[in-house]
């Protein structure tokens, strides 16, 4: 075994790379062999190239009020061909149906009649937006856009731990994490038959146009990103890039006659379809909050006119109630008349007769969420938290069972990652991104692999200190090289060789020293 693995052991978890000490998968046998060569100290040089490389590129993220490059760890996490036809049939089934729930409760209501979901579900959530009520989307999607987080538990099984239909981010990183390593270890993408990432972008601009108003033959898309300090401004900006649209702020919108228009220097032209990458509550002040300077007024009332569409659409935030998730296996029976694909995280609600004092008895053993919580924000891991803010958690779980849900803490799966200058285990998950068009739901080959960058952290979100990992799908069929993002061909960043003075260069293969 390479040196650097020496000193590897197994944590009390599903490992993705190894079956027991010693013993390596066979999807990760070709990265074990490209790993094997290099020194420890070459692998934090070529991973510290990277993060450079990241800078200079501005995929950046901030982290306790500090802009840092994206963390991209060097080995990647491997999905075979059957591990991901199980997880794209469970996300597209979620989906469908999220997009049921949605259809029904801001129309017939027929779930709550027959008793599926408690009619105190949907009243008390703080994103039932009364003026979504009755809004008929085009060709019926409200959602666009998901992103699916999943785990792997102790046994290797998938599960879904929340599921994200307001306006899921990360997207951008899938794309990045790709284009950096393409450029660190082509000659695997070489070996192995890897399935792109490149076609999001145009997927997601195809959706968007199928989605315009009826009877509008070239539409015209934007995306309508807060403003450059947004987290996500990055993301954003990207993405219209890559579809070939504007990136409007909301003051370069204007609503007349339940239109919207676009400020150019040509003139106003109209505009169809608003991709938007800001939350409901800043999305239109004369409906929301009417403090907020970054959405366009009267936006949400020429999307009831059916005069443009808003992806996703206003109210998601409904589906996405961490209580609603715990609903989700009963609404896919209901619905599909289908049994999940993926099953949920074992989970509990204190707003249950019966439940609450459950909960609080055992919160020591438990997980406790805000059922309105982003970002990792709020999470109190029972096991691993002391005695006071077990008291402060049960206090507020008291106080407003309707806030929190409770889950059976998740050994989430480990992936051999760059600590220092030595492989060790730390924790993942995945957000695969699905894309509505309409008539098809297609998922996007990967999706985000999150780390937590601490030793036996289970919380993996970016801003908490996260990091991540470039997720590979197999397919059947002989490798296909891969795409240069520029056009030039693609090296190996190069080993460390010193000059005449002593001082490291970097020379690239081919190139004349």
């Amino acid at each position: 075994m390479a040196d650097i693995f020496d000193a590897y052991a197994l944590a009390d978890a599903w490992d993705e790379m190894f079956e027991r000490p010693g013993e390596v998968r066979t999807a990760y046998e070709p990265v074990l062999a490209a790993l094997q060569p290099i020194e420890p100290s070459e692998l934090r040089f070529r991973a510290d190239q990277m993060a450079r490389a990241f800078t200079d590129r501005g995929v950046t993220y901030a982290f306790a009020g500090e802009e840092r490059p994206w963390p991209l760890d060097l080995v990647p996490r491997i999905l075979d061909a059957l591990e991901w036809d199980l997880i794209q049939r469970g996300v597209s089934q979620r989906v469908r149906a999220l997009e049921a729930y949605l259809a029904d409760a801001y129309g017939p209501a027929r779930a709550f009649e027959d008793g599926v979901v408690p009619w105190r579900l949907l009243l008390n959530s703080p994103h039932f937006h009364r003026a979504a009520h009755g809004l008929e989307p085009t060709g019926g999607v409200r959602i666009h856009v998901a992103g699916i987080d999943l785990v792997r538990d102790e046994q290797g099984d998938f599960r879904v731990l929340e599921d994200n239909v307001r306006v899921p981010s990360g997207v951008s990183y899938v794309i990045e994490n790709r284009r950096a390593m393409t450029r660190v270890f082509p000659s695997l993408f070489a070996e192995q038959h890897v399935v792109p990432v490149d076609g999001y972008a145009q997927k997601l601009l195809a959706a968007l146009r199928a989605a315009a108003p009826d009877g509008v033959q070239d539409p015209r898309v934007v995306v309508l990103t807060p403003g450059p300090s947004n987290a996500a401004y990055f993301e954003h900006a990207l993405l219209a890039r890559l579809m070939g649209v504007q990136l409007v702020e909301g003051h370069d919108l204007v609503c007349r006659s339940n239109r919207v228009w676009m400020r150019t220097t040509r003139g106003e032209v109209p505009v169809h379809v608003v991709y938007r990458r800001l939350d409901d509550d800043f999305l239109d002040p004369l409906h929301f909050r009417p403090d907020s300077v970054i959405g366009c007024p009267g936006i949400l009332g020429a999307a009831t006119a059916g005069h443009v569409t808003l992806a996703n659409a206003v109210g998601n935030g409904i589906a996405d109630d961490k209580l609603l998730y715990t609903y989700v296996p009963d609404l896919i029976r209901y619905y599909l008349s289908e049994e999940p694909i993926l099953p949920n995280v074992e989970s509990f609600r204190p707003d249950e007769p019966g439940q609450l004092e459950a909960v609080l008895d055992q919160i020591d053993r438990l997980v406790v969420k805000p059922v309105d919580g982003a970002g990792g924000q709020g999470i109190v891991i029972g096991p691993k938290a002391d005695r006071e803010t077990l008291e402060k958690t049960r206090e507020a779980v008291r106080k407003d069972p309707r806030g929190f849900i409770a889950q059976r803490p998740v050994a989430l799966s480990t992936s051999p990652t760059l600590a220092g200058e030595r492989m060790a285990p730390r924790h993942i998950d995945l957000r695969p991104f699905a894309v509505n068009d309409g008539n098809d739901i297609w998922v996007l080959p990967g999706g985000l692999t999150r780390v937590a960058l601490q030793e036996g952290n289970l919380i993996v979100n970016s801003s908490q200190g996260g990091g991540s990992k470039d997720t590979w799908v197999l397919a059947e069929g002989p490798a296909e090289p891969p795409t240069p993002a520029n056009g030039t061909a693609l090296l190996d960043i190069a080993p460390r060789q010193h000059g005449p003075d002593g001082n490291p260069t970097v020379v690239q293969e081919g190139a004349q020293q």
